[in-house]
């Protein structure tokens, strides 16, 4: 999938949100349709641990909103979607640079928006890992997301601009 210049600028503000920014980790990509995103977490002085490896602590930072991102992009400003809870499996210390790609496939967003018809809400479990460049995965992660249609009353969201 090729990038936009609306994911362009959609992953430059997303890279400048200050709740990302400070992770350390950088979007080096998002699919126009916003079904992926790739992560790059550079091992640095910001990322570095006292053992020279990259925190834990950077390492769920880096991938925490991905999936609930394109999730969100996805069902529209009707649901509240965010994450719920975490599972991290570390494999081996970060010595480099670090990789994720986040990506949800068309087939599993329809089955969402299906499910959300007979249940007002629901949490969904996606698998990711983090790995160097040779593939060697350093921590795999098990992240719940809480998907629940937004009540009547409640406001749409604002602020929040996705494709």
């Amino acid at each position: 999938m090729s990038e936009s210049w609306k994911t362009k600028l959609l992953r430059w503000r997303f890279n400048w949100y200050p709740a990302f920014r400070r992770t350390g980790a950088r979007v080096v990509f998002m699919a126009e349709d916003l079904s992926e995103i790739k992560v790059c977490l550079p091992l640095n002085r910001t990322t570095r641990n006292l053992h020279g490896t990259i925190y834990g602590g950077s390492m769920y930072a880096a991938v925490d909103p991905l999936h609930a991102v394109i999730v969100a992009a996805h069902l529209g400003p009707d649901y509240h979607v965010w994450m719920k809870s975490a599972r991290i499996d570390f494999k081996r210390p970060g010595r480099g640079d670090l990789y994720a790609h986040a990506q949800i496939h068309r087939q599993e967003l329809d089955e969402i928006r299906a499910a959300l018809v007979r249940h007002p809400k629901l949490d969904r479990e996606f698998g990711l890992s983090l790995a160097n460049s040779a593939g060697e995965i350093a921590a795999h992660f098990t992240l719940t997301v809480h998907i629940r249609r937004r009540a009547s009353h409640e406001p749409a969201m604002h602020g929040v601009v996705f494709p």
